[in-house]
């Protein structure tokens, strides 16, 4: 579902998503992301993803919106935008460092400038990922 909403500063458009993930939602921000200066991502986690395709270069997108290919806009990862990763965010810190790497190489620009974390984002370490792959083992077919 795509909402507009109209505050003073100016237009918002939220996508939502109500099918578990699979919706389309990256897609649509890549298609509509240069009508905007921002694109926030306000939760989730690293295990999603999304897939774009520009100029025949493909690139896969976890932690970051696929805005940040539009050189004019800044993305906001959590509650501010530019690029902005958000306060709802599941944070591992190596993902988000190869994600960044991987985009730079691709595109040949720095990207690091025009993201923007939120200091509520929460961090995931790699025992978090163990712990949870571990408990899931445990549950077997019943989880």
């Amino acid at each position: 579902a795509i909402v507009n909403i109209m505050f003073e500063e100016g237009k918002v458009t939220v996508i939502i998503g109500t099918q578990f993930g699979d919706e389309g939602k990256g897609k649509i921000v890549d298609a509509i992301s240069g009508n905007f200066n921002y694109v926030c991502r306000a939760q989730g986690g690293s295990n999603a993803g999304h897939t774009v395709v520009v100029n025949g270069q493909k690139y896969a997108f976890h932690l970051i919106p696929s805005g940040i290919l539009r050189p004019d806009t800044k993305v906001i990862i959590g509650c501010v935008c530019t690029l902005t990763i958000g306060n709802g965010v599941v944070l591992h810190l190596p993902s988000l460092v190869k994600e960044i790497s991987d985009i730079e190489t691709k595109c040949n620009s720095n990207i690091k400038s025009r993201i923007l974390i939120s200091e509520r984002a929460h961090i995931v370490f790699d025992f978090h990922q163990k712990i949870d792959r571990i408990s899931d083992s445990l549950k077997g077919e019943n989880r």
